[in-house]
C-alpha cells in the first residue's frame, strides 16, 4: 500500500468515492439528506465524521493559496528577469488564455444550437438560490469595473479577503519592481521571497497528504446527498455540455500542445492527473493550483521560471470550461423561452452578445465552487432574460460544476506546457 502513488491514491478515493455515495443514497439517504438533528446519535456520527474530513481538507487547501500565490508570482518574476522577459512571457500568456476560452465558448455555441435541448422543454421554473449576486450592470460597465477592481484598495485586506485578481496584480507590481532596485536589497529582496516560495512548495506537498481522505469524503456527500437522478429532468441540456467540454478538452487542447507546443498530450496528460481528479472533485481551479504547479514542475518538467508566472494567472483568468459552460446555459436558458412563446428565438447578433459577454464573465469569474452561477446573471441581463432563470439549470449544476473546473485546470496546464515550449525549455513531458 506504501508503494502507491498520488496519482494512484487519488484515483482510488474518486472511485471509492462515488461508488459508497450511491450506497448511501441507496439505502440511507436520510443521513446526508435530512437535518442532522432528526438523526440518531449514530448516523449523526457518520455525517459529521464525512463533513470534518471535507470541512479540514477543503480549509486546508484555502489556508495555502494566498501566500503560494504571493511568493510564486513575485519569485516567478524575478525569476523571468528584466521588463522585456516579463512583457514577452505575459503577451504570450494573454494570448493563450483568451485564445482558448474563445474556442470553447465557440464550440459550445456551435453544440447548443446543434442539439437545441431547450427547445420542446417543459420544465417548471425554479427560485434562484437566495444566495446568488444580483449584477445590476451592463455589460461595458461590469468591464469598467472589472478593470477598477483589479487595483486593491488596501493590498493586506485583498490578502485576508482571498481576491486572488487583487493579489495577482499586487505580486507582479512587487516582483517588477524589485528587478530595479539596486543591490544588496535586490538580492536581499529576491532570496526571500524564493525562500518562501519553497517553504509553500513544501507546504503544499504536506497538505495533498490529506487528499485521498479529503477527496473520498467530499464525493461521498456530493453523490449521497444530490445523487445521479438530478440528470434524468436536463439530460440533454448536461449532454451538451458535458459533450462541449470534452471535444475543448479532448480535441481542441490536445491540437494545440502538439502542434504549437510540440509536447505529446497522452504524457502531458499523464503528468497532470492527479491536478485533474482533485479540480473535479474540489471544483475549484483556485484550490488546485498548489498541486497543478507541483505536477507541472516536478512532473511535466516545466521550469519554476515559468510556471510559477503562468499558472496563478491561469487558475484565476483563464476559465475555458466556465466560459463554454456560461455560454451553453445562456443560449439553452432563451431557448426555453423561445420555444414557449416568451421571447423570439436569439439572433446571431445577440448569440455574438454572448459570446463576448461570456469571455468577460469567465474572467472575472472566482477559482471557487459555483462561481460561474453568479457571473451567469450578466449575461443573462444583457439577454434581456429574469435572473430567476437561472434556477432551470440548478439540478445539475454541481455535477457539471466539477467537470468544467477540470477542463479550466487541463487548459491551464496546456497553456504553461505550450508558454515553456516557446521559451526553448526542450525537457517538458
Amino acid at each position: 500500500m506504501r508503494r502507491l502513488s498520488l496519482t494512484q491514491w487519488i484515483v482510488i478515493s474518486v472511485v471509492a468515492g462515488i461508488v459508497v455515495g450511491i450506497l448511501f443514497q441507496l439505502f440511507a439517504p436520510q443521513i446526508f439528506q435530512a437535518d442532522v438533528r432528526d438523526l440518531s446519535t449514530g448516523q449523526a456520527l457518520v455525517r459529521t465524521s464525512f463533513e470534518f474530513a471535507k470541512d479540514l481538507f477543503l480549509r486546508l487547501l484555502k489556508m495555502i493559496i494566498v501566500p503560494l500565490i504571493l511568493t510564486s508570482i513575485v519569485a516567478g518574476v524575478l525569476a523571468v528577469g528584466d521588463g522585456e522577459g516579463i512583457g514577452r512571457i505575459g503577451f504570450k500568456t494573454m494570448v493563450y488564455y483568451l485564445s482558448t476560452s474563445t474556442l470553447a465558448i465557440l464550440t459550445g455555441l456551435v453544440l447548443v444550437n446543434l442539439i437545441r435541448p431547450g427547445v420542446g422543454a417543459q420544465l417548471v421554473l425554479e427560485q434562484a438560490p437566495a444566495n446568488l449576486a444580483v449584477v445590476e450592470q451592463t455589460p461595458l460597465e461590469f468591464l469598467m469595473q472589472f478593470l477598477l477592481d483589479l487595483v486593491p484598495l488596501n493590498p493586506f485586506r485583498a490578502m485576508v479577503e482571498g481576491d486572488i485578481l487583487q493579489v495577482i496584480v499586487f505580486s507582479l507590481l512587487i516582483g517588477f519592481f524589485i528587478t530595479r532596485i539596486p543591490e544588496p536589497y535586490r538580492g536581499t529582496l529576491s532570496r526571500l521571497f524564493q525562500g518562501g516560495f519553497e517553504v509553500m512548495m513544501r507546504v503544499v506537498h504536506f497538505v495533498f497528504l490529506f487528499a485521498p481522505v479529503g477527496i473520498f469524503a467530499l464525493l461521498v456527500r456530493i453523490v449521497a446527498s444530490e445523487g445521479l437522478e438530478a440528470f434524468k429532468s436536463l439530460a440533454w441540456y448536461a449532454l451538451t455540455v458535458l459533450l462541449a467540454l470534452l471535444i475543448h478538452a479532448a480535441v481542441t487542447l490536445p491540437l494545440i500542445l502538439g502542434t504549437i507546443g510540440r509536447v505529446n498530450p497522452i504524457r502531458h496528460l499523464g503528468a497532470m492527473w492527479p491536478a485533474l481528479m482533485v479540480a473535479f472533485s474540489t471544483a475549484s481551479s483556485s484550490g488546485t493550483l498548489p498541486l497543478t504547479m507541483e505536477c507541472a514542475e516536478k512532473r511535466a518538467k516545466v521550469s519554476n521560471r515559468v510556471t510559477s508566472f503562468v499558472l496563478p494567472l491561469g487558475a484565476t483568468i483563464n476559465m475555458d470550461g466556465t466560459a463554454l459552460y456560461e455560454c451553453v446555459a445562456a443560449v439553452f436558458i432563451a431557448q426555453i423561452y423561445a420555444s414557449q412563446g416568451a421571447i423570439p428565438p436569439l439572433t446571431v447578433g445577440q448569440q455574438m452578445l454572448v459570446v463576448v459577454t461570456a469571455l468577460g464573465a469567465s474572467i472575472g469569474a472566482a477559482g471557487v465552487p459555483m462561481a460561474g452561477l453568479v457571473m451567469m446573471s450578466i449575461i443573462l441581463k444583457a439577454l434581456g432574460l429574469p435572473l430567476e432563470a437561472v434556477g432551470y439549470i440548478l439540478a445539475v449544476d454541481r455535477i457539471l460544476d466539477m467537470c468544467r473546473t477540470s477542463v479550466n485546470v487541463w487548459s491551464d496546464s496546456c497553456g504553461v506546457a505550450v508558454i515553456a515550449r516557446s521559451e526553448g525549455e526542450s525537457k517538458i513531458v
